[in-house]
């Protein structure tokens, strides 16, 4: 009983907060969100991550607990797309400021502790039903099932706001994050050891930009690739590595791309 009033206590102070930011005119001409990386957005349908639709993103390896990768890309894209963002977490370990060093300032976000992934799932369909928002993202532990991600798909597409699942999971191999969802693209994202930023200092690591292995292991309507990027910069850009831009993409992990 005291969960089912806490829930719905959320739910109604959302409403609230979200009542108050309008209904902010959009480019018509604008369905996706680009990288800006043309390495990336050639693989993605339209050029881009589109509106109006659920995208699933998870870390990789020891980092699929924590997602810190996973909403460092997230919060990078939102950042260069105007209006707030509502974020729901199930319990209060986002650290913001790193949100904001990726672009996605402070006073952007809505943010909304849930208690437990039901009522985080519940959050973000109420958040969806605003046009008024730029973005939708919900952290999750264990399940996305198929009907609660058509849920979140289906209520994206009416509001044209673009959906983040940030997938989370104490287990880097949990099968359940390998389940279908009706998500238009799923993401995997794993940090990787710094470059030396030093040509004469070879033996001195981890000083230069955070370089990501990105995986799109499944896009409706693409295929699946993957990357070796430099991490989001302050205004939320992923760059190629000076060293990498002019090698071919790398081969996606057929195991990755078949669980996807």
């Amino acid at each position: 009983m005291e969960q089912a009033n806490a829930t719905t206590t959320l739910l109604e102070d959302l409403k609230t907060r979200i009542a108050r930011l309008g209904h902010p005119a959009k480019a018509a001409d604008r369905a996706v969100i680009p990288f800006g990386s043309g390495a990336i957005d050639r693989r993605l349908p339209g050029g881009g991550l589109a509106l109006g639709a659920l995208h699933e993103v998870s870390g990789g390896g020891p980092d699929v607990e924590h997602g810190a990768a996973a909403a460092l890309l997230i919060a990078g894209v939102l950042a260069r797309h105007p209006g707030q963002v509502l974020w729901v977490v199930e319990r209060a370990d986002l650290f913001a400021p790193a949100l904001g060093a990726v672009g996605l300032s402070p006073d952007r976000v809505i943010y909304a502790e849930a208690g437990k992934a039901k009522s985080v799932l519940m959050a973000m369909e109420e958040g969806l039903r605003h046009a008024g928002l730029a973005g939708v993202v919900g952290e999750l532990s264990g399940r996305l099932t198929l009907i609660a991600s058509r849920r979140l798909q289906l209520a994206a597409e009416q509001s044209g706001v673009i959906c983040f699942a940030l997938r989370r999971s104490r287990s880097h191999d949990d099968p359940a994050l390998a389940e279908p969802t009706a998500a238009t693209t799923r993401w995997r994202v794993s940090a990787l050891p710094s470059p030396p930023p030093l040509p004469h200092a070879p033996e001195t690591p981890g000083l230069a930009r955070a370089r990501w292995r990105l995986e799109l292991l499944r896009c409706r309507g693409g295929e699946p690739a993957t990357w070796i990027v430099e991490a989001s910069d302050a205004t939320g850009h992923l760059d190629l590595p000076p060293d990498l831009a002019d090698r071919p993409a790398a081969a996606p992990d057929r195991r990755s791309a078949a669980a996807g």
